[in-house]
């Protein structure tokens, strides 16, 4: 594990599917029908069904365990920008998850992420601090 300031992580890559969906509902207990129904995702304007937004956010705190071998979080955070349009088939859609070591002190080390899908950035300024 590298956390000094500037250290720049292997991009992590997760791909999403329906099968992801109905596995996150069950286990969060969201069951909203935007996550699962076309027809009620775009009666309410979106462009079809979306992954749940703590979903995308968990992904992106899988990439930074990843890259910290397991380090304690003791913040993360970021605003829900753009949806992750995932579509009915096998393949999905792929959360690509970027990161950096912005700086490190007082023994923690604050990460910077980028989370997009198809070059999109679908999480506006994703953070995480660990324990260094």
């Amino acid at each position: 594990m590298n956390l000094t300031a500037g250290h720049i992580f292997e991009p992590q890559e997760f791909p999403v599917t329906r099968a992801s969906l109905v596995q996150y509902a069950g286990a969060s207990g969201d069951f909203n029908q935007i996550h699962w129904s076309d027809r009620v995702a775009t009666s309410v304007g979106l462009p079809g069904v979306i992954a749940h937004g703590m979903l995308t956010l968990g992904l992106a705190a899988r990439a930074v365990a990843v890259w910290t071998d397991g380090a304690e979080v003791v913040d993360l955070g970021a605003k829900f920008t753009n949806p992750v349009v995932v579509p009915d088939d096998d393949t999905g859609t792929l959360v690509r998850v970027a990161g950096s070591v912005k700086k490190v002190e007082d023994g923690l080390a604050t990460l910077a992420l980028e989370v997009t899908v198809d070059g999109t950035k679908v999480l506006g300024m994703p953070k995480a601090v660990v324990r260094a």
